[in-house]
C-alpha cells in the first residue's frame, strides 16, 4: 500500500480486525464492539478486500487466521497504540521537560519578572531553558512561525487577529530626568519637551504605543513626533545617558525605584501626562492554544504578576479588568 492508498483506510477496520483476531468469531467480535453480526460480516468482507487475503477460514464454530492475519496480529497492537497516543492530549511533566522557550520581554519588563521567573523554573521545571530578547522588528510574524513563543510588552496600536492578548497591568508613564536638569522645578507643557533630546530603548517605541484614558492629544502628538536622539538596546547605557546629560527618558512610574535611581533621577510633572496610561500585555499566537508547555510558562508569568501586584497592594488582574471594563 502506498501513501495515496491510506485515504481508503478506515481506522474502524483495524479496530474490527483486532477484535476478530482475538475472538476468532464474527459473532463474539460483533458483541465486543457493540455492532450486529451482519455489520461485522460486512466489515470482514472489506478487510479481505483491503488486504487482498481471506484473513480467516472457518473451522467448526470459529475461525482460524491465515498467515497474513497472523503477521498483521503481530503489528496491529503497536499501530493502534500509536494512533491512540496521537489523539490523546499531550502529557507534560514540567520536572522532566527538557526543552526551551523563546520569549520577547520588552525593555524594563525583563528586569522585574525574568529573574523571579528563572527562580520559579529552577523549582518547577529545572531542565527548561529560557531565551529572552528585548525587541524585534517582526515579533508577530515570529510568533506565527514559532521562532518566538511568547511576547510581553507595552500594548501596541494594533495586532493581527490571530494573536491573543492578556492584560498584565496598567501604568501612567512619567518623564524622567536627572535631578540637576534645567526643567526641574518648572511648570512644563508639551512645547517645553521639544527643547531637550530624548533617550529611548530600541524596544520601547513611543510612536507605536497605545495610550488610554482621555489623553491630551497635543501631548501625544508631540511625544510621537519628537524622535529620540539617542536609541540604544542596552538599558544600562540608557540609564547612564539619563544620569549624565539633559536627555529626557519616557518610562513607567516604577522605573526609578525599580532600578534604584531615586538619588539621581526625578519624574518631571508634565501638564497632561497624568491623563495618560499604558497597558502591559502578554501576547501569544492562537496556534499554541492548548500547548501544555506554553500554558505552563504563561501561567507562571501570570502567577508572578499577581504576586507582584499583591506586594504593592494593587488589585488582582481579574479585579483590574472588571474595574476598567477591559476586554482582555
Amino acid at each position: 500500500m502506498n501513501i495515496s492508498d491510506l485515504g481508503k483506510l478506515d481506522l474502524n477496520l483495524l479496530v474490527a480486525l483486532e477484535a476478530l483476531i482475538e475472538e476468532r468469531s464474527v459473532s463474539r467480535a460483533a458483541e465486543r464492539l457493540f455492532v450486529t453480526q451482519s455489520a461485522m460480516s460486512k466489515t470482514l468482507g472489506r478487510l479481505r478486500e483491503l488486504f487482498d487475503d481471506p484473513l480467516f477460514v472457518r473451522r467448526g464454530s470459529g475461525m482460524i487466521p491465515t498467515p497474513r492475519a497472523e503477521q498483521l496480529a503481530l503489528r496491529l497492537p503497536g499501530v493502534l497504540q500509536a494512533v491512540q497516543a496521537m489523539v490523546q492530549p499531550l502529557e507534560f511533566d514540567p520536572m522532566a521537560y527538557d526543552g526551551e522557550m523563546n520569549l520577547l520581554v520588552q525593555g524594563h519588563m525583563g528586569a522585574w519578572f525574568v529573574p523571579p521567573l528563572v527562580r520559579l523554573l529552577r523549582e518547577r521545571a529545572p531542565l527548561m531553558r529560557i531565551n529572552t530578547i528585548s525587541g524585534d522588528e517582526a515579533p508577530f510574524e515570529k510568533l506565527a512561525e514559532g521562532s518566538l513563543d511568547l511576547v510581553f510588552q507595552i500594548e501596541r496600536l494594533s495586532y493581527p487577529d490571530d494573536l491573543e492578548l492578556t492584560t498584565l497591568g496598567v501604568a501612567e508613564p512619567v518623564l524622567l530626568a536627572r535631578k540637576e536638569h534645567p526643567l526641574v522645578g518648572r511648570k512644563i507643557g508639551p512645547e517645553e519637551l521639544l527643547a531637550y533630546p530624548l533617550v529611548s530603548l530600541l524596544s520601547t517605541d513611543i510612536a507605536g504605543m497605545r495610550f488610554y484614558e482621555g489623553a491630551s492629544s497635543e501631548l501625544l502628538e508631540i511625544q510621537r513626533q519628537h524622535t529620540p536622539q539617542y536609541n540604544t538596546d542596552d538599558l544600562q547605557t540608557a540609564l547612564e545617558i539619563l544620569r549624565t546629560t539633559d536627555c529626557l527618558f519616557p518610562a513607567p512610574p516604577m522605573f526609578a525605584t525599580q532600578f534604584d535611581l531615586d538619588r539621581h533621577v526625578v519624574a518631571l510633572p508634565v501638564v497632561g501626562m497624568e491623563e495618560l496610561s499604558i497597558r502591559y500585555v502578554a501576547v501569544r499566537h492562537r496556534r499554541v492554544q492548548g500547548s501544555p508547555v506554553h500554558d505552563f510558562v504563561y501561567a507562571l508569568v501570570l502567577e508572578l504578576v499577581e504576586s507582584f501586584r499583591a506586594t504593592l497592594g494593587l488589585p488582582t488582574l481579574h479585579a483590574l479588568r472588571e474595574e476598567r471594563g477591559l476586554a482582555y
